[in-house]
């Protein structure tokens, strides 16, 4: 009795070939999508619960204003100023290298320079009996304290031995700059004082006053200081 042998059923492979780069590129999104997850997941974590993050609180008290001052002075002029302090400080008998500071403090400020109004005297403004000519005394302009800027103010370079830095690590407390702050104004100060600022400032005043007063009608205008006769 002959055996009739059936062919054996050949797979299908058009489609499994299809669908298997299909399904590979969908477990790869998959899997790239989790790890954005994650890593999105994890930097709002570690944003949030950040343990080396710093936290700035203001808890300062409310402004107190203590007093009020009337002014009556005219600012004339403001010269803008730079120096740069070279503060060194050695010790005796030791090297630089164990013991002393070097630092070097650029220091940014203005100075103004105004007329004080408030002490004139009440001949002070004299007018002619025509009322074509008016005389005005004033006083020379004067300066102001030294205004540093402190975003402007910076420690340029700075060198410290050995036993400043342990010294300044342990203190609760290290050296400030106040001392550089000082002397910084006081250079400019000095500089303000052998300038020609207030003398830019009397020229800007006696401009000011001609033409305010030659406004009002005046065709001679005379501005004197105390020290003229």
């Amino acid at each position: 009795m002959d055996r009739q042998t059936r062919p054996l059923p050949t797979p299908d492979t058009d489609e499994p070939v299809a669908r298997r780069p299909r399904r590979g590129w969908r477990l790869l999104a998959g899997f790239l999508f989790v790890i954005l997850l994650v890593v999105v997941g994890a930097r709002l974590t570690w944003s949030w619960l950040n343990p080396l993050g710093e936290e700035t609180i203001d808890r300062s008290s409310p402004v107190l204003l203590k007093s009020i001052q009337n002014l009556s002075r005219y600012e004339a002029a403001t010269g803008n100023f730079q120096v740069i302090v070279d503060l060194e400080k050695d010790a005796n008998f030791l090297p630089d290298a164990i013991k002393g500071t070097r630092t070097l403090f650029v220091g940014v400020g203005g100075v103004d320079a105004y007329v004080d109004f408030s002490g004139l005297s009440k001949d002070a403004i004299t007018v002619s009996p025509d009322g074509k000519t008016v005389t005005v005394r004033l006083p020379h302009a004067q300066l102001e304290k030294p205004n540093l800027d402190n975003q402007k103010s910076y420690v340029f370079a700075q060198q410290r031995g050995l036993f400043d830095r342990v010294s300044d690590f342990l203190s609760s407390s290290p050296a400030n700059q106040q001392e550089l702050y000082v002397l910084a104004e006081q250079k400019i100060a000095d500089t303000a004082a052998s300038s020609d600022l207030r003398n830019r400032a009397d020229q800007n005043t006696k401009a000011t006053l001609e033409g305010m007063l030659k406004a009002l009608g005046f065709t001679t205008v005379v501005i004197r200081y105390g020290d003229e006769a």
